[in-house]
């Protein structure tokens, strides 16, 4: 005989009903899944402890999530008194996802198992490739860390792919991101959804980076926070009650774009590329201010001839004049375009990533805290990030197996 909803009499339950075994059930076996994820291999005692539930029931569980496929037995514990418990963890083949960061030199794939796992990368070389098409890059990267996996396409549950700017939500075309050939197409997000045969998502890049602190990194933790991110372009991630703040069009947080005191005044910025804050404080900008205090630079590639600078700034501080001048005086470029972004979003934290800022690391960062601390009327906390390998990748990655295992650990269908 069905069951009936608490408080509507004789209205008969369905099976998915909040409080019915079946939902109790599948709440207990995530959060079993989410305990494995988190602290590895787990006997069936320590489950029962982490989660509340009688040894029998843990027991029962860990057989369902076995048969389903979800978890695996990986051996047995050591070095306690008594007979070894078995101990369990998260089945790593029971999914797996792949990601995709696009900038205009190159593709750059994985492929991650459901624990999170690398299983395979790929790079995909890009310049002087525009005849391609991005379609045909997307799925020739994608198949490279597929191979590289050990897998097939039909494998892959989720990809998400990040690039420079984002797709207008309203016209599905790429803005903020001249500079990606290819990529504009009014049609792509249709042909890539046709040629590939799992869900396919899109993020701005910097966004995804913002994803990687916030799950793995500086930002553990933290609801409300900006990622600043300095490499080829600069540009933020907004993060405010722990969700992305897109905007309208997709292009909040281009604060390249954004006018700032000390830079001249850009107009038409999307057809530039460019605007006041990254004409001060891109990466473009260092081997400018370090040959005007004579300092003998190269003049590109920007970000790696700044970042070296910015390293070699840090080492010398105090010791030698100008690379200590050229520190300060950058510090207070990035600090300028940073009061701004505090005036209207009044973060608790500013997480400094990217391959530019990271190279000045701490001394860069101080600094930036005490400019900051002259320019703002609130005290944002600014740190580096913690990210350093790939993290744009990684954010993707995040992105996609968040998403994937809410399907694939959903037990109550």
């Amino acid at each position: 005989m069905a069951g009936t909803t608490p408080g509507v009499p004789g209205t008969p339950r369905t099976p998915g009903a909040p409080g019915t075994p079946r939902v109790l059930r599948a709440m207990n076996d995530r959060a079993a899944l989410d305990l494995l994820l988190e602290h590895g291999p787990l006997s069936r005692t320590r489950i029962g402890a982490l989660t509340g539930l009688s040894k029998p029931t843990a027991s029962q569980l860990l057989a369902r999530l076995e048969a389903a496929g979800l978890v695996v037995a990986t051996g047995t514990s050591v070095g306690r008194p008594g007979p070894n418990a078995r101990l369990y963890t998260v089945n790593p083949r029971a999914a797996h996802v792949a990601a995709l960061d696009v900038t205009s030199r190159r593709i750059t794939a994985a492929v991650a198992d459901v624990t999170g796992a690398t299983a395979g990368e790929f790079e995909l070389r890009t310049p002087g490739r525009r005849g391609d098409g991005a379609v045909r890059q997307v799925a020739e990267a994608l198949d490279g860390a597929v191979e590289e996996a050990g897998l097939t396409r039909a494998d892959i549950h989720r990809v998400v792919i990040g690039t420079p700017g984002a797709f207008d939500p309203g016209t599905g075309r790429l803005r903020y991101a001249a500079h990606l050939p290819g990529w504009h197409s009014p049609t792509l997000l249709d042909e890539l959804a046709a040629s590939l045969p799992m869900p396919v998502e899109y993020e701005n890049d910097v966004n995804l980076v913002a994803v990687a602190e916030q799950r793995l990194g500086a930002a553990r933790g933290h609801e409300d926070f900006v990622l600043l991110w300095n490499e080829e372009g600069l540009g933020a991630a907004l993060v405010i009650n722990g969700r992305l703040h897109r905007g309208f069009t997709g292009g909040a947080g281009e604060v390249g774009f954004l006018p700032v005191p000390g830079a001249p005044l850009v107009r038409r910025v999307v057809e530039a590329n460019s605007g006041g804050f990254q004409e001060l404080a891109g990466a473009q900008a260092v081997p400018r201010l370090a040959r005007a205090l004579g300092i003998d630079t190269a003049r590109q590639p920007y970000a790696a001839v700044a970042a070296d600078l910015l390293a070699r700034a840090a080492d010398a501080y105090g010791r030698d004049e100008a690379l200590t001048g050229l520190l300060l005086r950058y510090a207070q470029r990035l600090a300028t375009g940073l009061a701004s972004v505090t005036a209207v979003l009044d973060p608790g934290l500013i997480v400094l990533s990217g391959g530019v800022v990271a190279a000045g690391g701490e001394v860069l960062r101080s600094l930036v805290q005490s400019e900051l601390a002259e320019l703002a009327a609130s005290r944002p906390r600014l740190v580096l990030g913690g990210i350093d390998r790939a993290p744009v990748l990684r954010g993707a990655l995040e992105r996609a197996l968040a998403d994937t295992r809410d399907e694939v650990f959903d037990t109550s269908r």
